[in-house]
Formats: structure tokens, C-alpha cells, sequence
């Protein structure tokens, strides 16, 4: 399960925190657990607004599809 994660200044960052173990994972593309998140998600992982709220798969998909 992952969330989006909002930063000091209130914009959503560019980083995902994964919530097993609250880990804030940076959208580097060569970053294996930035790797595992995205197709971890598209495969069916729930995925959280920043609000904390579950989005459809198709939310998370657009998402991820906006992602580098």
C-alpha cells in the first residue's frame, strides 16, 4: 500500500511513501523501489490521495502513467 505524500509546503511532493514501513520512496527512475511501486500499482496495489483516500485503479493508473 502506498500514499502520496505532501511536502513541508504543502504541494504534493515527488516522492511516494510506502506505508508497510513508511518509507519515502523519490521518483528516480533508476531507484528499484520507485521501480517495484509503479508496478506494484498498475499490477493492483491500493494506492492513496494525499488525503489518505483510496483511488480506483483507474486514478492510480493515470497516475502512474504521469510518472517519469
Amino acid at each position: 500500500m502506498y500514499k502520496q505524500y505532501i511536502g513541508a509546503d504543502g504541494t504534493l511532493a515527488r516522492a511516494i511513501v510506502r506505508l508497510l514501513d513508511n518509507a519515502c520512496i523519490p521518483f528516480a527512475s533508476d531507484n528499484t523501489d520507485y521501480q517495484t511501486f509503479k508496478k506494484e500499482v498498475l499490477a493492483g496495489a491500493e494506492l492513496q490521495d494525499a488525503d489518505g483516500n483510496v483511488m480506483t485503479q483507474e486514478q492510480a493508473n493515470q497516475f502512474i502513467a504521469s510518472l517519469p
